[in-house]
């Protein structure tokens, strides 16, 4: 049964990744691989886990916990589209859009890449690639075009939210439970992390050339009317930015999750939109309301999230992910190489359960008892809280995870609104993301030893 559970992961796995040439819809693929492995899990739980089987609440319980923990990813991710959606509606993004006049793709790959950067340490990962896609629609027209912006937008977003306290759920958990310090981690983390992004930007600046088409270009005049006033635009974008940014600050003052502060905002922007169109007629004021916007939301990009995350869950339930870590630690033996796996692997499964069992596996010393240790000082002087050990863990597994497009958050998000092909991605942008991958890890390793 445990290793059933692996080849029907792997298979499933596969099936995403090779969704255009079986023509059969990545999220069919991850719902039928997450729910073939937690039922493989619960036919064998007997000789699988036995304390599992014998508890109160068994796999249905443990299936019960995982789910709460995803659902409040989706129902963050859901609430983040719909406001985005909104802003879109009102034509806010034109405030930025309005702002890039330039038409060379070069320069264009820079500005979005640097402002991903910045913008995912503020928000998080997920959010902000909502949010730059969205904006790429705006300014590129051709869609297999803006993969190469979007595979960059998934790079800069990694990267920009691995050295922010609140920029990834992998580098948030850590700040949570201790292991780094909000101004630790960002000044180990910089300058890796922005390696991370130039040594990508700097590959992909020597192919890319030319100038980008937009797409108000191809519009006729009567296609290009703004469906609000400049007064409703700016007030909408202004209160969705300003959403977007309260989720932090409301979940520092409240303890409560990230989801219920994105759900506080969505709810602020419903009333505020359904008052400031109230005197307008229903053919005007769906298309600009929560409820028309809620039709345009891709559901299959939830679903598909929904079933890789409950897939992965079922393999730490097992604990695949545990022995993973074991192994790792008696094989490697060495927190730098620990590490670097650790980040490869992201790549092919959710960082979170990954950094869960880190944190389970390797322990947090005090600078006393690393110092009380004797022969073992050394080595456990890297596991004190803003250690070698946490802050390159934060690093590998947010950055690593954007080798393949389904690592990440970010990656996930970009897959399913900009229907991104698994394959095109592995040729194009995973090296390029491998290579800054290597180039930041590098420099921390270097920063570490000096």
């Amino acid at each position: 049964m445990y290793a059933l559970m692996a080849l029907l992961f792997i298979a499933g796995y596969l099936c995403i990744a090779l969704e255009h040439p079986l023509k059969i819809d990545k999220a069919a693929s991850a719902l039928l691989t997450a729910v073939l492995c937690w039922t493989v899990l619960a036919l064998g739980a007997d000789t699988l886990l036995p304390a599992l089987a014998e508890s109160e609440h068994g796999p249905a319980g443990e299936l019960r916990h995982h789910l709460g923990e995803i659902a409040e990813i989706l129902f963050f991710l859901l609430g983040a589209m719909t406001i985005v959606e909104l802003v879109d509606a009102h034509e806010g993004f034109k405030v930025i859009t309005d702002r890039i006049r330039t038409h060379k793709r070069v320069t264009l790959l820079w500005l979005i890449g640097f402002i991903t950067f910045f913008l995912s340490a503020v928000l998080d990962n997920l959010t902000t690639t909502i949010v730059m896609i969205s904006l790429l629609r705006k300014l590129i027209g051709n869609q297999r075009e803006r993969w190469f912006y979007a595979g960059m937008v998934v790079i800069a977003a990694n990267a920009g939210g691995a050295w922010s306290p609140i920029g990834d759920v992998t580098t948030t958990m850590l700040w949570i439970g201790h292991q780094i310090s909000a101004t630790g981690i960002i000044g180990a983390l910089f300058l890796p992390s922005l390696v991370c992004l130039l040594v990508p930007l700097l590959a992909l600046s020597l192919t890319m050339r030319g100038e980008f088409e937009r797409p108000e270009e191809l519009l006729s005049e009567a296609e290009r009317r703004d469906p609000t006033t400049p007064f409703e635009r700016n007030l909408v974008f202004a209160l969705g930015l300003g959403a977007l940014l309260f989720v932090p600050v409301f979940k520092g003052i409240t303890h409560l999750p990230p989801y219920m502060g994105i759900l506080f905002g969505l709810g602020v922007l419903w009333v505020v939109t359904e008052w400031l169109h109230r005197s307008k007629n229903e053919e005007d004021k769906h298309p600009l309301s929560v409820v028309g916007v809620l039709r345009k939301i891709d559901t299959t990009s939830v679903l598909f999230f929904l079933g890789i995350l409950l897939a992965v869950s079922s393999l730490a339930t097992a604990g695949h992910l545990t022995q993973v870590a074991a192994a790792l630690k008696d094989s490697l033996g060495n927190v730098y190489a620990i590490n670097l796996a650790i980040g490869l692997l992201s790549s092919v499964v959710d960082n979170v359960p990954l950094v869960a069992g880190a944190m389970k596996m390797y322990p947090l010393v005090t600078p006393e008892a690393a110092a009380a240790a004797g022969e073992q000082a050394s080595w456990l002087s890297q596991f004190v809280a803003d250690g070698v050990f946490w802050e390159l863990l934060a690093f590998c597994a947010g950055t690593g995870g954007s080798c393949l497009i389904i690592g990440s958050a970010a990656g996930v998000a970009a897959m399913g609104m900009e229907k991104i092909d698994f394959l095109w991605y592995l040729k194009k942008i995973s090296l390029l993301a491998l290579l800054g991958y290597l180039a930041g890890a590098a420099t921390y390793i270097a920063l570490a030893l000096l």
